[in-house]
Order: C-alpha cells, then sequence, then structure tokens
C-alpha cells in the first residue's frame, strides 16, 4: 500500500492511496476507506507530501547490444532507467548485426527476458530489401517499424523510392521515422567544408544538418502517410518549421503522430559553447525559437509523446570536429527529472508531463494494461520527492559510458522508488538486482 500520496494521473492532481498485490494495481483509494485492510498488507509505504505517477514510457532508445556493447547494453541501460522512472521502453535496430531479421529480433526478446530491468520491445528495421519481413511480423508483439530516411545508417538507410512506397502501402504497422534529407546535408557539409577546411566546430552541425534538411524528409514521410493511410511517427522533431506539418486533437484521431526529445526541449544552439559535443545529437539541437516552438507544441498537444533518443557513447568517441565526433548521448536517467524540472520553472503543467511521458505512448502504441494507474492496470509506478534536491554525480550516474550531459546539475526533484510490475526495481537509491521485467504487449490500432 502506497499511502497518501499526491497522485497524477489522467489530467488530475489529487490525494490518494494505491493497493498493489502481485503485479497488479488492485485499489486506487481517493478516501480514507481502505482503513478496514491497514494491517493486513506486507507494506505500507507512507507517502505524504510526495508524488505518485505511472511509470515512465520511452518509445526510442539505443541500449546497443548486440555489437556495441563496450559503451551500453540491455541489462545497464535498463537499470539506469528504472532509476529514472522509466519503467518501459522500446529500442531500436542500429546495432551490429541491426534489428531487420527476425532471428536479430528474436535474440533481443530473449536477452531482455534475461536482462532487462524494465519491461521492453523493440523495433524491427526497415531496409530497401526486407519489406516481405515487414508485412508478416506479429505487432501485437513488436512495437513498430522503424525507417531511417536520413544519413549515417549504413544498411539502414531506406533510399529506394519504390521500397519507401512499398512500406507506407503495405506494411501494417506504425512506422517510426528518423527525417533528415542526406542531399541537403550532403550539400551544406561540402559548402562549409569548402569554406572552413575539416576542423569545424559543433556550432557548425546544426547548420550542416539543417532545419531545411529535416523538413524537407519529414515532409515527405507525411506525404507518404497521407497517400497510403498508414500510421506515421516522427521522431525527435528539432524544428519549428516541421510543426505545420501536424494536427492538434485527440491522439486517438490522428494517424501522423510526433514525438520530441528531452534535449530539444532543454537545450539550444547557444548551449554549444558551454557543452559542445555533448550536446551533439541527430537531428542537431537548433535555436532558441525552435526549442520554445518545441516546448509550446508539447503543452498544446501538437506533439504527442516525450522521449530521449537515449543513444549512449563513449567520452573518447565525442571527440574531435562536428564531422568526427559521435552524435548522441545517455538520458534515459533523467528524462523525467529534465521535464519536471520543466514543470516546476512554469514551461509545462505537471499532469501534461505525465500525459506525454507516460499515458500517450501507451495510448499511441495501444500497450496493454500500462501507461496508467488504473485498478487491473500493471503496477509500474514512480513515486517522487518534489522537495529533495538530487545532483548527478559519477557515483550515481549509472548509464555504462559513464557520463551525463547533466554531470554536476542539481535537479529540483528525487526519484525515489520506481516500481516494475509491482517490484521496487529502485528504492531509495538502489538497484533491486532480481527485477526483471516484461515484453510489451499491443493491441494494434485500425
Amino acid at each position: 500500500m502506497i499511502k497518501n500520496a499526491l497522485l497524477i494521473n489522467e489530467g488530475e492532481s489529487r490525494t490518494a492511496s494505491v493497493l498493489v498485490v502481485g503485479d497488479t494495481i488492485s485499489t486506487v483509494y481517493t478516501d480514507e476507506s481502505y482503513s478496514d485492510i491497514e494491517g493486513h498488507v506486507d507494506e505500507e509505504i507512507d507517502a505524504t507530501g510526495k508524488w505518485l505517477l505511472p511509470g515512465v514510457i520511452d518509445d526510442q532508445v539505443h541500449f546497443r547490444e548486440p555489437g556495441l556493447t563496450h559503451k551500453a547494453d540491455i541489462q545497464s541501460e535498463s537499470m539506469a532507467a528504472v532509476a529514472g522512472g522509466v519503467t518501459s521502453y522500446m529500442e531500436m535496430p542500429n546495432t551490429k548485426p541491426t534489428t531487420t531479421t527476425r532471428d536479430a529480433l528474436d535474440w533481443k526478446f530473449y536477452r531482455a527476458s534475461q536482462t532487462s530491468f524494465a519491461n521492453y520491445s523493440f523495433y524491427i528495421g526497415a531496409t530497401n530489401d526486407n519489406v516481405e519481413l515487414l508485412r508478416e511480423i506479429d505487432y501485437r508483439h513488436v512495437c513498430g517499424v522503424k525507417v531511417f530516411m536520413g544519413s549515417s545508417t549504413g544498411q539502414m538507410l531506406v533510399d529506394n523510392p519504390d521500397s519507401l512506397t512499398r512500406i507506407f502501402a503495405e506494411v501494417p504497422a506504425l512506422i517510426a521515422t528518423h527525417c533528415e534529407k542526406e542531399e541537403i546535408i550532403a550539400a551544406n557539409r561540402e559548402q562549409y567544408l569548402a569554406k572552413f577546411g575539416k576542423d569545424l566546430p559543433v556550432l557548425y552541425h546544426p547548420l550542416i544538418r539543417s532545419a531545411e534538411a529535416c523538413y524537407a524528409s519529414s515532409s515527405e514521410a507525411v506525404e507518404l502517410a497521407q497517400r497510403y493511410g498508414a500510421r506515421l511517427h516522427l521522431l525527435h522533431l528539432s524544428t519549428a518549421k516541421e510543426l505545420s506539418l501536424l494536427a492538434e486533437g485527440p491522439l486517438e484521431k490522428k494517424h501522423i503522430t510526433a514525438e520530441v526529445c528531452v534535449h530539444h526541449l532543454y537545450f539550444d544552439d547557444n548551449d554549444y559553447a558551454t557543452y559542445g559535443n555533448l550536446i551533439k545529437w541527430n537531428p542537431a539541437i537548433k535555436t532558441t525559437a525552435d526549442r520554445n516552438a518545441l516546448m509550446e507544441a508539447t503543452v498544446s498537444g501538437r506533439i504527442d509523446v516525450v522521449a530521449t533518443d537515449h543513444a549512449p557513447h563513449l567520452l573518447t568517441e565525442k571527440e574531435g570536429s562536428c564531422l568526427e565526433a559521435a552524435s548522441g548521448g545517455p538520458l534515459v536517467q533523467h528524462s523525467l527529472q529534465v521535464m519536471l524540472e520543466k514543470s516546476l520553472q512554469g514551461a509545462i503543467p505537471v499532469e501534461t508531463v505525465v500525459e506525454r511521458m507516460c499515458h500517450a505512448p501507451a495510448r499511441l502504441f495501444g500497450i496493454e494494461r500500462r501507461g496508467f494507474i488504473r485498478p487491473g492496470y500493471y503496477a509500474d509506478m514512480v513515486l517522487v520527492n518534489p522537495k529533495k534536491s538530487y545532483t548527478v554525480t559519477p557515483e550515481n550516474n549509472l548509464t555504462k559510458c559513464g557520463w551525463s550531459p547533466f554531470m554536476g546539475h542539481t535537479f529540483p526533484v528525487t526519484i525515489e522508488m520506481t516500481l516494475v510490475n509491482g517490484v521496487a526495481a529502485f528504492r531509495d537509491g538502489k538497484i533491486n538486482l532480481s527485477c526483471r521485467g516484461k515484453a510489451l504487449q499491443f493491441t494494434p490500432r485500425s
């Protein structure tokens, strides 16, 4: 029994108590009617003054296993996830080997069943040559198809127009896209190389991977989705211009949805001077105006989901010019704290944070019995102390790559406990090493 918490759930904040039986939420009490079972539960937690939220569902992470485990793996990154209140994740296919075959997909599910602290699913990656496989996958057990409509992704760059058309026309699943136009990026790169040489600092990164490159690719994806009636999910939007491609309104009525990542809501191009390559991502962090527009769209509902694109690299891999340093960084452990900090600063209501990070991913993907604090749902919940600050240090940072762009930063809230399927996976700064997540199950939308 978690007693007397401020329950932030389904657009409301109210004092409530929650009874968990096994892996399931049994009852949500909004008064003292639980008194008849007090003393008969295995454990009572007094959560007075604390916030109780549904577990965060991150729809875009890169946990690097197999093939890149020198910097991350499913065990280490799911450990970081639960320490940050993330109870479920959907992992991307650009590993080694890529997750573009049935065998590679099955291997990931097996590996996660053995080592993941959080609940999990995995995207099947699209290539120019595997459309038949994408048509045959059982999407009750697989979250969706990942399509790279951009560069730097090797064999996973889908640049054959016929293949793209078939994916949007024939695949019966949510299509999640990375959208940057390679031709525009290549032209920008040559322009700046000719002017300034190869030792370009990171501030040129958003000029090379420009807003125009993002919009050209995103608009192409939207046009394909509209032409063929496909369900399209635009990942990690980074520009104000791309917002013109989206509509507001109920999530359930949308066939084109969008995600923004916490780094595009927190940083802008003025921060390159301080953080350098530590905040180099693809798509690039862009202007203050872009950041503000993305936050406004997140509040209004034009953007549907907030996630991380958690993509660990070693610090040595982040060195060099903007053409050499790896793009990406670790975020999954601190994403909820980032958004709660922004909420306490007045940028976004806390109820909207829960909507975009917990409810919306569950509804968008059709995840069964997760994303809400409701009787009969799995007991995936996060207990937050809003009056206890938390400083990120090397000792409490759990991602395998060993760093964070927030190292040394003090957040105004602390994640005190994370329940995964009714088990305290993280509590008072410690990981429960015996906890294991479950494979997510989906009810595909029509």
